[in-house]
């Protein structure tokens, strides 16, 4: 064990680094330092983990490395909280993160989130097109095992990690479907996802889909929109099922295309800060409906409470996922960065759905009849 000598340097050691940042250092006398009872109070609640970094540094059978020691500790940190939506990411996990929202990856092309059921990661969907959809998976498949190794929610990043990998080679997903699991083998490829995709149906009613809500999803949606309007649009029938959401920004410049001025949305701290994201006068003025389901989460959900909220159109399908908070994302200078949640957000007239989602104004539960219903609901109100 540790010796308790070696403990107290420790200690001094770890206040007087802490001391050096904030200020609070009051006084250095060679190798000793006398610091605030506050200081010494705040940080004492460590002592535990560096007397256990000693213990492990001295008795574990094999050399330990000290960065995945720290790495391992702020993991556990985040851990602490609960809160499958908060994370500490290492440089190349974070990497990997910038890599999701900005489009381009190398991957088998599947966006997946904690469940809030059990302890396994669910895939939300798989992007169009993409290995992982050529293969098989589904929206709402559980992920049990990366090639052959038990992988949970709470070791999200880990997971990920094992999924990716060189472009050409194969990762073999043990999944979970209908209480039945099964292996799906899949290669991974350079995947340039595009995120909206616009046609028109008949009686000149537009659909747009939006699987997510990346960097480029505005700048598609807005050339999708602008092409629909100058071929006659009457209507615009969006979707977002199976949407997991994204960037909130690219969320609030699709709302505020839509729904004429307006909030969009607003979020609370712990504080008690509240703030509103509002959107201006210009609007499409059509009817709108807009297809939700239960893996239509966050930014998807937020686009249709802005919707519904200020009367701009409806919802159409079953109710969505149930995700009101909001996780800011931040890059450390070392390249490494966290997730952590910040805020809860709130529909324009007040509803806080985390955990309960948006019913739908038309519910409709057979997939492939709801973009028949809202065809119909359409050519009424075009009428």
């Amino acid at each position: 064990m540790i010796s308790k000598k070696r403990a107290i340097v420790y200690g001094i050691v770890l206040v007087i680094v802490t001391a050096l940042f904030t200020s609070t250092l009051q006084i250095g006398l060679g190798n000793k330092v006398v610091v605030s009872k506050d200081l010494y109070e705040k940080y004492s609640k460590y002592n535990k983990m560096i007397g256990l970094e000693g213990a492990i540094k001295e008795d574990f059978y094999q050399k330990t490395k000290d960065d995945k020691l720290v790495n391992g500790a702020i993991k556990g940190m985040f851990s602490g909280l609960d809160d499958p939506y908060s994370q500490y990411y290492t440089k190349e996990e974070f990497k990997r993160l910038k890599e999701q929202t900005s489009g381009s990856f190398v991957g088998i092309g599947v966006i997946i989130s904690p469940s809030p059921d059990d302890d396994y990661l669910t895939v939300v969907s798989p992007i169009q097109g993409s290995p992982a959809e050529k293969s098989g998976v589904e929206a709402g498949d559980k992920i049990v095992k990366v090639d052959g190794k038990n992988v949970f929610a709470k070791n999200s990043d880990e997971a990920i990690s094992m999924i990716k990998g060189k472009e050409g080679t194969t990762v073999e997903l043990t999944l979970k479907r209908d209480g039945k699991e099964f292996d799906v083998k899949v290669k991974r490829e350079e995947i340039v996802s595009k995120s909206v995709e616009g046609k028109m149906l008949e009686d000149k009613i537009g659909y747009v889909r939006i699987t997510s809500f990346s960097e480029n999803t505005y700048k598609e949606f807005k050339t999708a929109l602008d092409r629909l309007k100058s071929e006659g649009m009457k209507g615009l029938i969006l979707d977002v099922r199976d949407n997991g959401g994204g960037l909130l920004n690219i969320c609030k410049d699709i709302a505020d295309e839509l729904i004429g001025e307006g909030t969009i949305v607003y979020t609370k701290d712990n504080k008690g800060n509240t703030e509103y994201l509002k959107s201006d006068k210009d609007k499409l003025g059509l009817p709108i409906a807009i297809l939700t389901n239960e893996n239509s989460a966050s930014a998807s959900e937020i686009l249709t409470g802005a919707i519904i909220d200020n009367k701009a159109g409806i919802s159409i399908g079953t109710t969505t996922f149930g995700k009101g908070l909001v996780q800011s994302v931040r890059e450390l200078k070392d390249g490494t960065g966290f997730k952590l949640t910040t805020a809860q957000y709130f529909t324009p007239n007040g509803d806080y759905i985390n955990e309960k989602g948006i019913k739908p104004t038309i519910e409709v539960k057979d997939t492939e009849k709801q973009l028949d219903a809202a065809i119909d609901w359409m050519k009424k109100e075009i009428k």
